[in-house]
């Protein structure tokens, strides 16, 4: 700072420096002012808040992670609609079974009628097996389990932890898992005819095959009772499918709760960072005003200490 009797010195004017040096620093803090309303940033450097920037980018690596869970929630709950539209359809299929064989198991039918009854069945059957094999999602075999047996194990990952995980296990719905426990079965009473011994059969699912109906045909054709003992085999693939329908109403059910729970981390996160980050802009446009102002008084106070040796002229008239 100037001080008493720096005016009458000419080779040096400590006032203008003085004032040089505030003109510097205002016009420093309206750059800075200036960047900080054109990008909406309080921070842009880390050296504007080195503490701050540092939490922030912590949060925005967090919100990057909890946007992309969402998005894969959003895939995850793709995967199973698709498995629970196909369960729909199967299960009309063995709706529409189980009135065909409660038809059959009555005797005003013939071994005639029965047949056709059996064909129909058979291919619904096969309808079911088609309906597994068209339930893909990005080349991924939903409802065929592992090599047409089992179940498929899926593990979505639903949050930016990596323990953030929902699993949902989609177990196989081709003919042979519905209708076996692991081996060829027999369906209807052991009334002789079929290779196995009974009139009405299915194969198990293998790696080579979904398993499929087999109808004795001639002298061991199927008849009224062998179709009641169908009718419990239907009851008891129906059961499954409705298990198979629970389960994944559970995890669509767990994929929506964390759905809504990742759209209020994502909020408060977002929140939180725009509190450390984002610039005040009513704050700076007042400190803006403030400091038009004072360059304004810094630039009159540079002009006059430049006019300030002058007065030395006056010493020599």
């Amino acid at each position: 700072m100037a001080s008493f009797g720096d005016l009458n010195r000419v080779n040096t004017n400590i006032q203008s420096l003085d004032s040089q040096l505030s003109l510097n620093r205002i016009n420093r803090d309206m750059a800075d002012n200036q960047l900080r309303m054109s990008t909406g940033l309080r921070i842009n450097r880390a050296e504007d808040d080195a503490a701050g920037y540092s939490i922030a980018t912590k949060l925005n690596s967090r919100v990057a992670g909890l946007e992309q869970s969402m998005q894969n929630v959003g895939d995850a709950k793709s995967v199973l609609d698709i498995a629970e539209s196909s369960f729909d359809t199967i299960m009309d299929n063995l709706i529409e079974m189980k009135g065909l064989a409660t038809q059959a198991a009555n005797d005003t039918l013939g071994e005639t009628e029965r047949g056709y009854i059996g064909e129909q069945i058979a291919a619904l059957g096969d309808g079911i097996n088609k309906i597994a094999n068209q339930s893909v999602f990005q080349d991924l075999d939903l409802l065929n389990g592992t090599g047409n047996t089992g179940s498929l194990s899926l593990t979505f990952q639903v949050g930016e932890r990596a323990e953030d995980t929902i699993t949902a296990d989609i177990d196989a719905v081709n003919v042979g898992q519905l209708f076996t426990a692991g081996a060829d079965a027999s369906l209807g009473s052991t009334t002789g005819g079929a290779t196995d011994g009974s009139a009405i059969s299915v194969t198990t699912a293998t790696v080579g095959g979904q398993g499929a109906f087999t109808f004795a045909t001639g002298t061991g054709a199927a008849t009224s009772d062998d179709f009641r003992a169908f009718m419990s085999s239907v009851d008891s693939a129906i059961d499954s499918m409705s298990n198979r329908v629970n389960d994944i109403g559970i995890a669509q059910s767990s994929l929506s709760t964390r759905e809504e729970t990742l759209s209020q981390s994502i909020s408060a996160n977002q929140s939180a960072k725009s509190r450390i980050m984002d610039a005040d802009f009513a704050k700076e446009q007042s400190e803006s005003v403030r400091l038009q102002i004072l360059q304004q008084t810094a630039t009159s106070a540079l002009a006059q200490a430049n006019m300030g040796p002058q007065s030395v002229l006056g010493f020599l008239g």
